[in-house]
């Protein structure tokens, strides 16, 4: 039997995943769009910026239904971070330690990057209480919905 605390985690896990993929997609669409004036790098930093922006605020909207802050505005990109450490160690440890083949390591990685990454995200965009680590641990009940006051 599933407990109420994870139907909720499961939930926000499959959204984060599909705003991932939305992120993943848009990055790219507006790498290529940036690329018809400018040089790959300036394509490649602008439209990380845009599109990290955009997996934010999708991800406070519709991952953890939670209201946009600086604060987390400003710690978001260390989920980025994280994803980056966490699949530079996984393809060096699938190349070099199990000298598996190097085409497949990045996927490999990325795969095992995704819970990671989504407990660093679900740390920086919910406050204690709603984690379940309020005061005796219980889960918050309410939803916070972005843009109530």
């Amino acid at each position: 039997m599933r407990t109420a605390k994870a139907r909720p985690m499961a939930r926000q896990m499959l959204v984060f995943a599909a705003v991932g993929v939305i992120n993943t997609m848009t990055y790219y669409g507006l790498y290529l769009l940036f690329l018809a004036r400018l040089p790959y790098l300036a394509a490649h930093i602008l439209a990380f910026a845009v599109s990290m922006t955009g997996s934010f605020f999708l991800n406070a909207r519709f991952t953890y239904r939670t209201r946009p802050t600086w604060r987390k505005f400003l710690l978001f990109p260390l989920t980025n971070a994280t994803n980056f450490v966490v699949t530079t160690a996984g393809v060096y440890a699938v190349v070099d330690v199990l000298h598996a083949g190097s085409r497949l390591a990045p996927l490999l990685a990325s795969a095992a990057a995704i819970p990671v990454t989504f407990v660093v995200s679900r740390t920086i965009m919910l406050e204690p209480a709603r984690r379940g680590g309020g005061p005796g641990g219980a889960p918050a009940t309410g939803r916070e919905r972005v843009g109530r006051r």
